[in-house]
């Protein structure tokens, strides 16, 4: 059974939670406290996990066959131990003809388990529902693929099902999985270095890089005790601002045995706060920034560590971002085009980036890979430091290569999925280096990008350039002409997407305003028509 035949019988679950009362915002959050027990059951059974994370009393065992009013109080009370992690009230039957009684349990929790469900209660309030999602959890079969591919793929396949029925969209923005492994192969973190997520969601790039690593070293069984201990504990650090969201992750992490800190491996708070402030310096920061509204409020002006003041959260994470990088470090960024072209302090931002960092590519992604339909999107891969001196601050960039996978590409969505054969010739041309630093050479015309037509504009700004390269999707442009041509604007394009309006062969206004006024006048004809057709006086 694949993760997407599970996400199904999950969602089909939502009709039972439908009919206790609970809105589709709901759903995700209520099916996953019980959803982590289950898996951790099941991860236990399977020899997974050696052991069981979860306090006695508190298992799936302890739901499973149960029904009426003692099974909705007995879950009642595990989430509230599990949220403690020092007591909770267990109705107890006596003998027959006895009265229930109330006996208090002192439960001895891991922290982390009480930081996964910190807070966490169930909107359940009839019994026979909650015995109905128990019993269709038992019948799913192969929850070890499910845990084995992770629960955060589980977590985004609900909430996309939840932003396609609601039509209002998710909320929250989470990166495709072929796109995260690439840019991890991308980066190839290496044992003992210590890899950050600023902006963590469900974990899904901590985790990514976790596999690749367990991947490399035969699940961490070559790496000496200390090693492995330090992979477990101390490798992966993550912020997530969102409690529900943090409470996924660390669910996440667990049961891909990232255990992290006392705080777990993601921690709650703001990297545009006090909690971004106080993290170590990193060797490797993986990121998605949430794009949501510019505005990042008092959220951004928090850090009096940061150069450039500026209300905009993603120019305020580029900044912590590459400020929190060790020299030599490297960065994988997912932002959007406004970053690579806002004037005034994003144009400081992107000099001192220039400056500080090896800014070595940037990968412009096709729109439609995320939940916000057209939203446009790049990676920028950068390393701190120059290419031949970690610690220099100063120009360090020379030159920047731009790969376009974005202009006259599919729309992608559920009937055209962005998968790993999208990414691949631009992993190809990108290198074995994860610094930036492989021979590469100019040209790369995959899906068809010598049938583009190059714009008129981009062709003048490259005069003298070989009339191929113009057609290709992989070209380099030096530091100095971005300076002069763009005014340090990374927004790099030269292909012509088939759909474009070219300003300079439209009509003249008047011609403009004179169609419209014709299709105008049209579209009230036929709605006149209509109405008399329908019996209404025109």
């Amino acid at each position: 059974m694949t993760n997407n035949d599970i996400v199904q019988k999950l969602w089909n679950l939502c009709d039972v939670l439908r009919d206790d009362g609970i809105n589709y915002s709901d759903y995700v959050t209520e099916l996953v406290m019980l959803l982590f027990i289950k898996m951790v059951h099941e991860n236990t059974e399977a020899g997974v996990l050696k052991k069981h994370p979860l306090p006695e009393g508190c298992r799936w065992a302890d739901l499973s066959g149960k029904s009426g009013i003692n099974l909705l109080n007995d879950y009642k009370a595990i989430l509230l131990a599990l949220s403690t992690g020092k007591r909770t009230a267990v109705i107890k039957a006596k003998k027959e003809g006895e009265a229930d009684s109330v006996e208090e349990v002192i439960v001895h929790n891991d922290p982390l388990i009480s930081a996964i469900y910190a807070d966490a209660q169930t909107r359940l309030r009839e019994p026979k529902h909650l015995e109905q999602i128990i019993k269709r959890f038992d019948e799913i079969q192969d929850w070890f693929s499910a845990s084995k591919d992770g629960l955060g793929d589980l977590y985004e396949g609900l909430l996309e099902k939840n932003a396609g029925e609601t039509k209002s969209g998710a909320g929250q923005y989470f990166t495709p999985r072929a796109l995260i492994n690439c840019m991890v192969r991308c980066i190839k973190p290496q044992i003992g270095e210590v890899i950050q997520d600023p902006a963590a969601g469900t974990a899904g790039f901590l985790v990514a890089a976790d596999q690749y690593l367990r991947e490399q070293t035969d699940d961490y069984y070559d790496l000496t005790d200390k090693q492995a201990n330090f992979q477990k504990n101390n490798a992966f650090v993550g912020i997530e601002l969102v409690p529900n969201t943090r409470r996924l992750a660390l669910m996440n992490c667990l049961l891909h045995g990232m255990e992290g800190d006392n705080e777990g491996v993601v921690h709650l708070g703001n990297a545009l706060g006090e909690a971004g402030k106080a993290l170590q310096s990193a060797d490797v920061i993986l990121a998605n920034p949430p794009f949501g509204t510019s505005k990042g409020g008092e959220a951004s002006n928090t850090r009096d560590d940061l150069t450039y003041k500026t209300s905009n959260k993603q120019l305020a994470f580029l900044q912590h971002i590459y400020r929190n990088l060790k020299p030599g470090g490297r960065a994988a960024v997912v932002l959007p085009d406004n970053v690579l072209f806002e004037a005034g302090v994003g144009t400081d931002v992107r000099r001192d980036l220039m400056n500080k960092c090896n800014l070595h590519t940037i990968l412009r992604l096709p729109t439609g890979i995320f939940y916000a339909q057209g939203v446009k999107t790049n990676v920028l891969f950068f390393n701190k430091g120059s290419a031949t001196d970690k610690h220099q601050q100063e120009n360090c960039t020379q030159k920047v290569w731009v790969y376009d996978l974005r202009t006259n590409m599919p729309s992608f969505g559920k009937r055209t999925p962005f998968g790993d054969n999208h990414l691949k010739p631009f992993e190809n041309v990108y290198g074995e280096n994860a610094d930036g630093t492989s021979k590469r050479n100019e040209g790369e015309y995959s899906f068809g990008a010598e049938e583009i037509a190059v714009d008129k504009q981009a062709t003048v700004e490259n005069q003298g350039v070989d009339d191929k390269l113009l057609h290709s999707r992989w070209r380099s442009f030096s530091r100095e002409w971005i300076a002069q041509t763009k005014g340090d604007s990374l927004d790099i394009s030269w292909l012509k997407d088939k759909d474009s309006v070219d300003a300079a062969n439209l009509p003249a206004p008047e011609v403009l305003a004179r169609e419209a006024k014709e299709e105008l006048a049209g579209a009230m004809e036929e709605l006149e028509q209509l109405m008399i057709a329908l019996g209404e006086k025109a």
